[in-house]
């Protein structure tokens, strides 16, 4: 069985969900993946490709203003060319998300790109971990420590650079990244069975 393929289309304004995808690149890397780093707002044609050839795709983006940033969003509409010959129906999708506020609707980005991969005929894969830091007992380092479930969601201060991503948010996109590639292992091989 081949290693599956993971893309990971991604923004980074100011550089703290570039960390974030390079969480969810080892993370992959680590379960077996072979993986793509694609900048949407540097995306070439040999990137669209790739993305086209992928098992999965990761989507990525801060939250700025209660969405995905605008350089994804030109992406998100870039992608209707895809739509229409569907080109990624039956690819997995996932996404992650960064913003300075612990929740600052970080959920409608998380949203934004179910609905996304749902036009596209993808399947969604989730978090797949329980809150962490949500008791007495419980630690801000605990892996998913802001309580998300569709996707690895972080929080970083305003006033750091990525320096300040917090360890447990990019223990969180490793797990997302692992998660991924292990969900795309599963499907490649299912599909293989149904085939022989």
């Amino acid at each position: 069985m081949p290693a599956p393929v993971v893309s990971i289309a991604y923004h980074s304004g100011f550089g703290h969900t570039a960390v974030l995808a390079e969480a969810v690149r080892a993370g992959a890397v680590e379960a077996g993946a072979t993986v793509h780093l694609i900048k949407v707002d540097e995306i070439t044609e040999a990137q669209w490709e790739q993305l086209d050839a992928s098992d999965a795709i990761v989507f990525g983006s801060p939250t700025y203003m209660g969405t995905a940033s605008g350089a994804f969003h030109v992406f998100a509409e870039a992608t209707s060319a895809r739509w229409a010959t569907r080109a990624w129906q039956d690819k997995l999708a996932a996404g992650f998300t960064n913003s300075a506020s612990k929740s600052g609707d970080k959920l409608h980005t998380l949203q934004f790109f179910t609905v996304l991969a749902a036009q596209h005929g993808m399947t969604w894969v989730g978090l797949n971990l329980l809150p962490g830091w949500n008791s007495s007992t419980a630690s801000e380092n605990d892996l998913n420590r802001l309580g998300f479930f569709l996707g690895a969601a972080a929080q970083s201060n305003n006033d750091q650079g990525p320096e300040g991503v917090h360890k447990a948010d990019v223990a969180t996109a490793e797990h997302l990244g692992r998660r991924i590639a292990e969900q795309a292992r599963v499907t490649l091989a299912g599909r293989a069975a149904l085939s022989a």
